[in-house]
Parts: C-alpha cells; structure tokens; sequence
C-alpha cells in the first residue's frame, strides 16, 4: 500500500496551515499605515477597515454633520501618518482621537455662530439653545444626564461606550494617563448615576401624587 500520503498532508493539516497563513497575511493597522508611507493607496484598507465605526460615532455626536467630520478625521490621519507610533498595531484609537479632537472644534465653531446670531438679533433667546449643539443630538435623556459634565469627562464616556475602546486606548487616543481616563469616566458615571436616581424620584412622587 503506498504510505506517501504523510501526516503533513492530511486534510486537518492542511486546514490548519492554511488558517495560519491567512491570518499571518491580514497587515496590521500599523503596518498599514507604514506602507502607506511608500505606497498611498495603502491607506484606502485602513480607511476600509474603521470607516464604518469612526461614521457611526461622529454621526451620534454631530448629527449630519458627522459625514464630513468623518472624512476629515481620515484627512488629518493621512496628512500625519509620518507621525504615528507604529508601537500600537491598532490604529483605532488614535482615529478615534483625531475624529475627538474636530468634534470639539465643531461644537466651539458652532458655537460661536449661534451666540453671534443671538447678538444679532437675528435670533431670540427662546429660539436658540444656549447650551451645546451636542446635546440637542444626543437626545433628550441622555443629554439631561450629561448636562454639566465637562467636555474631557463626556469625551472619555463616549469613546468607552460608543467607539468601544478600553481606558488604555481612550488614554491613547485622548493622549493622557490611564489613571486620568478612569477619574473621568468615574466622574461622568456617577453624574449619570445621580441623574437617573433623580429621574425615578420625581417619577415616583408624580405617581404618588
């Protein structure tokens, strides 16, 4: 009987084998971005690869502007490859820290709009909400309960629960320590909390009433 078909030859082996060898070739996102160096359209498969999610999370946060938020994050990301820490294989933090850092610079420019349309007069008191723009497409709940958490506090319990990262990557992606990003997400939690406990004390009395 011819024995030449060995072990190494086995259909488990060669799944095996095969399964290796596909996943050896899938680039990270930094050598992605490191390529890109030589090759630009390098960049389009890290486009590819978080487009969705980076859209997603700039569309929760600045309604439709978010499309082209989105886009430009990629923009600056492309514009600043030269500069990433090829260190991290994952580059979703730091799109995620760029798409933070234009969602702040969007709200103060809207901002600033809106104050010198009430300065105008063009608008009355009643008809703007002298309070961020963010709010408004956060939804009412959701924004009575972040309603006075800072903006850095905000920005790190977004990223957790929106863009799914853990502390280590918001604390990349927002450049500050670990420790730093658990105080914040402490704090924006707690004020959730307390707004909730608010909520169902006020629903409680009503039905009492």
């Amino acid at each position: 009987m011819d024995n030449s078909y060995s072990h190494s030859r086995s259909p488990v082996h060669l799944l095996l084998t095969r399964d290796v060898r596909s996943r050896a070739e899938v680039p990270t996102d930094a050598e992605l971005v490191v390529e890109s160096m030589r090759d630009p359209d390098a960049f389009t498969k890290l486009f590819e690869r978080h487009w969705d999610d980076l859209h997603r999370f700039c569309l929760k946060r600045a309604g439709s502007a978010g499309e082209d938020i989105a886009a430009e994050a990629f923009r600056v990301a492309f514009d600043r490859r030269r500069r990433y820490d090829k260190r991290y294989s994952n580059a979703r933090p730091w799109l995620f820290g760029i798409a933070s850092n234009l969602l702040h610079d969007h709200f103060r420019t809207t901002k600033r709009e809106e104050n010198k349309l009430r300065r105008s007069a063009a608008l009355s008191l009643n008809e703007v909400d002298p309070e961020s723009l963010e709010r408004q497409l956060l939804g009412p709940e959701l924004a009575s309960a972040l309603l006075g958490i800072p903006a850095v506090d905000r920005d790190a319990l977004l990223l957790l629960a929106w863009a799914d990262l853990d502390y280590e990557q918001i604390a990349q992606a927002l450049e500050i320590r670990v420790g730093t990003v658990r105080s914040r997400i402490h704090r924006a939690r707690q004020r959730v909390r307390e707004y909730l406990q608010a909520s169902q004390d006020h629903q409680d009395r009503t039905k009492e009433a």
